[in-house]
């Protein structure tokens, strides 16, 4: 088996194959001596050598079991390189990551069809890692970049904007890929920050006001929050007053330091056990 195999439809692959974006990519990384480093989706390795030869360690996580069996074989005898054969979204990411002297540099070209169950996974470990550069379908670059009272502008927007100072760093055009995907992707950076940009009280909470706000986009932001678990137990009307917030508008209209201002009111609304 070589690395030249068909790509498979099924698992979304389309190789990276332009020299200039691989080494946009690679600069754009930043990777520092001896960091360790975490490639998801190395395909056929097109930036992979040029991590290996950065990296202190680098650990792969690969869905195609064939690519998987290529990638071990290509570093039998390099025990920095750790190959996982397994689907990123059914990895515990906190296991894989552990807390080092240098935090976690994440290179990735992400499927289309999972990069936004990817980036929250990623969210979730966000102490750990001191930069993620990806890229992804420009649609959803578009929604991580978008400011308030867009159309683009949604949940990822917000909930990852809480932790992650996010840029655009290039648009990538469908040639430089083999097979060539139908639609442009952007690479973008993500640097942690040691604080949340806003304080929301309790991410749980903070999750579930966003994701209620967002989910009837032509609704109010008022009925939209009525369907959350937590209005079972307050006052929508209430909570929003508390908030000097109008339920009129709709939920792509709000800041995150309003969404943060909704969190910590439903907190003090809800009953205390």
């Amino acid at each position: 088996m070589t690395a030249a195999r068909r790509p498979l439809k099924s698992l979304g692959q389309n190789f990276l194959v332009d020299g200039n974006i691989i080494d946009k990519i690679i600069q754009a990384a930043d990777i520092r001596t001896e960091q360790a480093v975490l490639e998801i989706g190395p395909g056929r390795g097109a930036l992979t050598k040029h991590l290996a030869e950065r990296a202190g360690r680098l650990i792969l996580i690969e869905f195609d079991h064939a690519l998987a069996a290529w990638h071990r074989a290509q570093f039998l005898e390099n025990s920095s390189v750790t190959v996982i054969d397994a689907d990123v979204l059914k990895v515990d990411l906190e296991s894989l990551l552990p807390i080092v002297p240098q935090k976690w540099n994440v290179v990735a070209n992400l499927p289309y069809n999972i990069s936004t169950e990817v980036l929250f996974r990623l969210y979730g470990v966000h102490s750990r890692l001191a930069r993620m550069t990806l890229m992804l379908q420009k649609e959803v670059g578009d929604r991580l970049v978008a400011p308030p009272d867009c159309s683009a502008y949604g949940v990822t927007t917000v909930l990852l904007s809480l932790w992650f100072d996010i840029s655009r760093v290039i648009v990538v055009h469908p040639g430089c890929f083999h097979p060539s995907p139908k639609v442009d992707s952007v690479i973008l950076n993500f640097i942690p920050r040691p604080e949340a940009r806003a304080e929301v009280g309790d991410e749980e909470v903070f999750r579930a006001v966003v994701k209620s706000a967002f989910s009837m986009r032509r609704k109010t932001l008022h009925n939209c929050l009525k369907s959350a678990e937590f209005a079972k137990t307050i006052d929508c009307g209430e909570l929003l007053e508390a908030c000097a917030i109008d339920g009129r508008r709709r939920g792509e209209t709000l800041s995150l330091e309003e969404y943060a201002l909704l969190s910590r009111h439903v907190i003090e609304l809800l009953p205390k056990n």
